[in-house]
């Protein structure tokens, strides 16, 4: 059975992990009976955002781990815990916290760098052509880690952030929210998810579907 880890950053989209797509994800890589298991940083989110108002909460601390378990549903460990020789891919689901938490490409855009541990992780990952999957705004966070490396990659449409993606030394290709692309030679896979903000949920659920069917392909 193929082991894929699933990196998680809170839970939200305003502050954390996409609730959706990491559901998505899970169903997704349930569905071709694969053993998963979730990982997230045991540190602080960069910020908490009320996902009702859109307003920062400065009264309050939240730790990744902590919220991505609800997530996980309590079937989490910490990212340091996370030992590459033990799977066969790692995909990332997006959110706001993805492009605030595990990196700063939120604030930095392509002048930003991705946690110290989490780069460490993905450039093993790259090194033993184990392959990766990044939805929504991960990708961003691939292209900090895998600066130079050439990756062809979409976070949906053109725009902005995949013009961010391009100053990394990558290419950026655009794609409807139903599908998903495939760096066969990186192996890298990609789909731009709610960066199509007001995408309906089953053409998400369709577009990371592809992009988990498309990780798993590539894994040898």
């Amino acid at each position: 059975m193929k082991n894929v880890a699933v990196i998680l950053c809170g839970s939200g989209y305003r502050d954390g992990s996409e609730i959706r797509e990491s559901v998505a994800t899970l169903w997704a890589l349930s569905q071709e009976r694969v053993h998963v298991q979730c990982f997230a940083p045991n540190a602080f989110q960069t910020d908490v955002v009320n996902c009702l108002t859109g307003e920062p909460v400065t009264s309050e601390k939240r730790n990744m781990l902590v919220e991505a378990a609800r997530i996980a549903r309590g079937e989490i460990k910490p990212l340091d815990q996370l030992n590459v020789s033990d799977f066969d891919a790692l995909i990332i689901p997006g959110g706001f916290g993805a492009a605030k938490n595990l990196c700063d490409f939120a604030f930095k855009g392509s002048q930003g760098t991705t946690r110290p541990d989490l780069e460490k992780i993905l450039q093993m990952f790259f090194e033993k052509k184990k392959p990766i999957g990044a939805i929504c705004i991960a990708p961003a966070i691939l292209a900090l880690a895998l600066r130079g490396k050439n990756l062809s990659l979409t976070v949906g449409s053109s725009g902005e952030t995949a013009q961010e993606i391009e100053k990394c030394g990558h290419q950026h290709v655009s794609t409807k929210v139903t599908d998903c692309h495939v760096d066969t030679k990186n192996k890298i896979v990609t789909t731009g998810a709610y960066m199509f903000g007001s995408a309906p949920l089953h053409e998400v659920f369709s577009g990371i579907q592809k992009c988990v069917q498309g990780v798993l392909k590539l894994t040898v």
